[in-house]
């Protein structure tokens, strides 16, 4: 064990945040000798790690009193603590380091306290990270080599290190911006960054310091960048890999990966290597494409061979809320891509299709959404919003596509929508009242108030371009109200 863990022993360490990130560091932490303190809010949460030998403690009362930091040689950080949370400032002011959750994974795997360290292969972007992490996953099982997609994902990396059966000797680990800010030591064998658009702003305090986040991932044997993506494909001077290479869907040049008519082919890390067709790649389109190749990279760039990239991408099918359909009713297709965060990915699933009945609205974080309602505005046939900051997207419909009929969903209990559309010409922004302030209840007004926009032949999309924690606990619960407000639709209308 190296020294750094070795001092743990003994020492009391705070874990800042009860959530899964934070549950899952207190056995190995206790496993290198350490006394466990978690600290949260959540009392439900803080009680499920008091009942895995923690102490806990109220994040409020610590804060309250910064004397108490004075105990801790080290704070662990969950991902959703910003470098200017209250307790993280006091910590970094009383010189206290600060880890996070991948900070301590990659030193704990250094250091082979789990056996034998695992070959990192690291998955960032604003989008794509699941898709090409799951692509990943599957290529190298079709490989033969023992696998596990863990990090952002939903399996935490120190789980997935703890594993004994089945081992996995290479890690696809999905990482966001907010771990990569809080491991400074990571060196991936191979890292990609698939593209960057605005997001989490509010969080990093701006795009300049979102990027240097996401550079964390071009630091290790291999760097791969989305050649195609404005700014991802401008990191390759920034990268600090040892060797960095591309992948466009255009035909690839010398150092890249890239489309040749209707195949993918490595030039990187071959002469000119067929990995698969394009009918090959599950989801279809170019955003698809663009994470299969992301994975292809990585994966060859441990020497996986051409002939387990195709069969990893045969194999492999799109998770939920990924653009996928739930149900066609009178005519029409109703499509969930709930995972569509930020305005970066729902430009991907509304130019995928011709006439759109747009479902959007929640937390935006910052971002901008004028360059995408501009951009879309040709392919809107209405657009039903709902969310904290819904206001902000009927105000940039209103400016660059005022032909649309738009209706805000009011919960009644939201300052910002109250003022929603209030600096520009509203003529075509109609209102309509939910239920309280309950998400799924809302999302039933949301679907049927789309419907009613909607033609035979047309879509209504959910691509939110926003996060949902302002209605919903997550965006896979908003997914699931979509589609149950789609069944309940279905039950009172007929079937093509």
């Amino acid at each position: 064990m190296n020294d750094e863990l070795e001092r743990l022993r003994g020492r009391a360490v705070l874990v800042a945040g009860a959530g899964v990130s934070g549950r899952a560091t207190i056995e190995p932490l206790t496993d290198l000798g350490a006394h466990v303190t978690v600290t949260d809010r959540n009392e439900r949460a803080l009680a499920e790690c008091a009942a895995l030998g923690a102490r806990t403690v109220d994040l409020d009362s610590l804060v309250d009193d910064p004397a108490a930091l004075r105990e801790f040689a080290l704070v662990v950080t969950s991902p959703g603590f910003p470098p200017d949370a209250p307790l993280l400032s006091r910590a970094a002011g009383a010189a206290i380091p600060i880890w996070g959750d991948i900070e301590l994974s990659w030193r704990i795997d250094r250091a082979e306290v789990y056996g034998p360290a695992r070959r990192w292969l690291a998955v960032t972007g604003t989008n794509g990270k699941t898709t090409t992490t799951m692509m990943l996953h599957a290529i190298l099982e079709a490989s033969g080599l023992g696998s596990v997609a863990c990090g952002n994902i939903g399996l935490p990396v120190l789980d997935a290190l703890r594993r004994d059966e089945p081992r996995a000797d290479v890690l696809a680990v999905e990482l966001s911006s907010f771990q990569l800010h809080w491991a400074p030591s990571v060196r991936p064998e191979a890292g990609v960054v698939l593209n960057i658009a605005e997001d989490h702003l509010d969080w990093h305090g701006g795009i300049e310091n979102y990027i240097e986040a996401k550079l964390g991932a071009l630091t290790g044997a291999v760097g791969v960048i989305g050649l195609d993506d404005p700014i991802a494909g401008g990191l390759g001077d920034r990268s600090r890999a040892v060797v960095t290479v591309g992948f466009t869907l255009g035909y690839p040049q010398e150092g890249e990966l890239g489309i040749s008519g209707e195949l993918l082919v490595d030039r990187a890390f071959a002469d000119s290597a067929v990995l698969a067709r394009v009918d090959d790649v599950t989801p279809p389109g170019p955003a698809g494409l663009s994470d299969a190749l992301a994975a292809a990279a990585l994966a060859r760039a441990i020497d996986v061979p051409a002939s387990a990239v195709h069969d990893g991408l045969r194999r492999h099918r799109v998770g939920p809320h990924r653009a996928a359909p739930v149900g066609q009713v009178d005519g029409v297709e109703y499509i969930d891509d709930s995972k569509a965060t930020n305005p970066h990915a729902a430009r991907s699933s509304l130019l995928a299709r011709d006439r759109v009945v747009w479902i959007a609205g929640g937390l935006l974080k910052g971002a901008r959404v004028d360059d995408l309602v501009a951009e879309v505005a040709p392919r809107l046939s209405g657009a039903v919003l709902l969310g904290r900051d819904a206001g902000d997207i009927a105000d940039a419909l209103a400016r660059h596509a005022p032909q649309v009929p738009v209706v805000v969903v009011d919960t009644g209990d939201d300052e910002a929508m109250t003022d929603a559309t209030s600096e520009t010409d509203t003529s075509s922004v109609r209102r309509a009242v939910a239920p309280g302030v309950d998400g799924p209840a809302a999302m039933r007004v949301v679907v049927r108030e789309a419907a009613a926009l909607a033609s035979p032949g047309e879509t209504v999309l959910l691509a939110p371009a926003a996060a949902s924690l302002d209605m919903f606990a997550d965006y896979a619960e908003r997914g699931r109200s979509f589609a149950s407000a789609v069944e309940e639709l279905r039950g009172g209308g007929t079937q093509p």
